[in-house]
């Protein structure tokens, strides 16, 4: 489904008061498809063959005509899709959006296609491959890690916030989780500015773990401040587009939804 904005600032707009609202919306978040939590990413194949004075030549035209908009911000890198003169558009530190071949339309949401007997998204594989690369320069010495009992099997990334309900639902499968041969590796995402000062404490502490718990029981760990990642961690949720928590992705990048139990992640993970 595409979605057409005459000012990408304005959709800008909306999309910054969706990112400030609550732990998932809960009301919303009885849904099956967890769309309260990630929107589901835009991914796809591994690099298309552009001519790169062609590929140049889009970027160049599509960062002129977003500075005539006033919109600042630096695209990274172009993409095709499988949908003719439809390409996608990483942008730095914001979610990816798609353009069209002349550089004169952004789109913003999810490619469908039809025809087949389920939807197939054509975004996915784009964006869990963008995603994989930034997951992996991550350093675990800047998360809170619970690994896997035994041999690890899968290795899954939470954006989480410890004042999230759901997260709290989360953090008490973590046992169960970590049974099934699945490391968890959580990612601060503030879901606006009144929780950072806590994240902010909890990465600060010498045992995150423990603190992490105390927030969950209802404790405030006393304000500390440290050369913490929280605020690195909260953009990188922006740029692949995290718009609550828990949001879970598997090690290759792909977005296996909101808030789920064990066993779902494992159904998910063995997809």
């Amino acid at each position: 489904m595409f979605f057409r904005y005459s000012s990408l600032a304005l959709a800008m707009v909306i999309t910054t008061s969706i990112f400030m609202s609550g732990c998932s919306q809960e009301k919303n978040q009885q849904k099956a498809d967890n769309t309260l939590t990630a929107t589901a990413p835009a991914t796809g194949q591994a690099s298309p063959i552009l001519e790169r004075n062609t590929k140049q030549r889009l970027i160049d035209t599509l960062q002129s005509q977003l500075q005539k908009a006033n919109v600042n911000v630096k695209i990274v890198d172009i993409k095709s899709t499988e949908v003719p003169n439809i390409y996608w558009v990483n942008l730095q530190g914001m979610p990816s959006v798609y353009a069209t071949a002349d550089g004169k339309y952004i789109i913003q949401g999810d490619v469908l296609r039809l025809g087949d007997k389920q939807l197939y998204n054509v975004s996915e594989n784009l964006q869990a491959s963008e995603n994989k690369k930034l997951f992996s320069d991550l350093k675990t010495k800047d998360l809170i890690v619970y690994p896997a009992q035994g041999k690890a099997k899968h290795i899954v990334y939470v954006f989480t916030d410890a004042n999230c309900p759901y997260c709290h639902k989360l953090h008490e499968q973590l046992p169960a989780i970590n049974a099934k041969g699945i490391e968890v590796r959580y990612i601060a995402w503030p879901r606006g500015d009144q929780f950072f000062p806590a994240m902010e404490a909890i990465w600060c502490s010498p045992d995150r773990k423990a603190a992490f718990n105390a927030v969950v029981q209802g404790q405030q760990p006393p304000a500390t401040t440290c050369n913490s990642p929280v605020k690195d961690q909260y953009q990188l949720g922006l740029h692949i587009g995290v718009n609550g928590t828990p949001a879970i992705y598997s090690e290759d990048g792909k977005y296996l939804g909101g808030y789920l139990s064990a066993d779902e992640i494992e159904q998910r993970l063995a997809k």
